[in-house]
């Protein structure tokens, strides 16, 4: 429940320093891997926010409680792709998906860090959220362990087809882990949102970053 007082954490400074002579280039550690990902400057999407470091960390540290090997993961705003790719080493089946527009290099970077090593093959596919679901994904199919999302709340105007999008793929037995900076209210209404619908439990907050860790499971009906 929401009153368990969850832990407080720090993002660690996970990234190395630039060897890359590029300016578009950030370089992470995580699982005793390096990942370099490749940010881009015309899309939203395509830059590292805070809830992702803050989600690739805490998959990196609570393996136990979160065991993702040959787990099936569904990240939705994959962004960059880094969460997807720390999931992948972990071990699971990974699913990165976001809009058109951001594919391309959501796909260079999942592919890039995730070549050549022992591993399930990760996919990458397009979801706009509340858009064609039973389509592109029907629940005769697709099942997920657990879905990750990180930084999507933030001033836009996609919460409800976010929301229903979370519904629609949080069924009994997946596990939502979003991570996202707090700092407008239309953050905490979306919160309260989905406590109105879910088991919510605040895993973590990481106050330096306003980031908190939620974890949502279906109500047992």
């Amino acid at each position: 429940s929401l009153t368990d007082s969850p832990v407080i954490l720090k993002i660690l400074q996970n990234w190395v320093p630039r060897v890359s002579p590029y300016f578009d280039k950030e370089h992470y550690t995580y699982v005793g891997h390096q990942i370099v990902i490749q940010e881009s400057i015309e899309h939203f999407g395509a830059v590292v926010w805070p809830g992702a470091l803050a989600l690739s960390q805490y998959l990196e540290s609570n393996q136990e409680q979160f065991n993702l090997k040959d787990k099936r993961v569904l990240e939705i705003g994959a962004g960059t792709g880094l969460v997807s790719i720390v999931a992948c080493i972990l071990g699971a089946y990974v699913t990165a998906t976001d809009l058109p527009e951001v594919l391309e290099n959501l796909s260079y970077n999942i592919s890039r860090n995730t070549q050549n090593m022992n591993m399930h093959k990760p996919e990458v596919r397009k979801l706009v959220w509340g858009e064609d679901l039973n389509e592109d994904f029907p629940v005769s199919t697709y099942h997920y362990d657990f879905l990750l999302a990180t930084d999507v709340v933030y001033h836009h105007t996609a919460l409800d087809p976010l929301l229903a999008t979370m519904v629609y793929f949080c069924k009994p037995g997946t596990v939502l882990l979003w991570a996202n900076k707090f700092r407008f209210s239309t953050d905490y209404e979306f919160l309260e949102k989905l406590c109105n619908i879910f088991n919510v439990t605040i895993l973590a907050e990481f106050p330096e970053s306003d980031v908190k860790l939620i974890k949502a499971t279906a109500r047992e009906n």
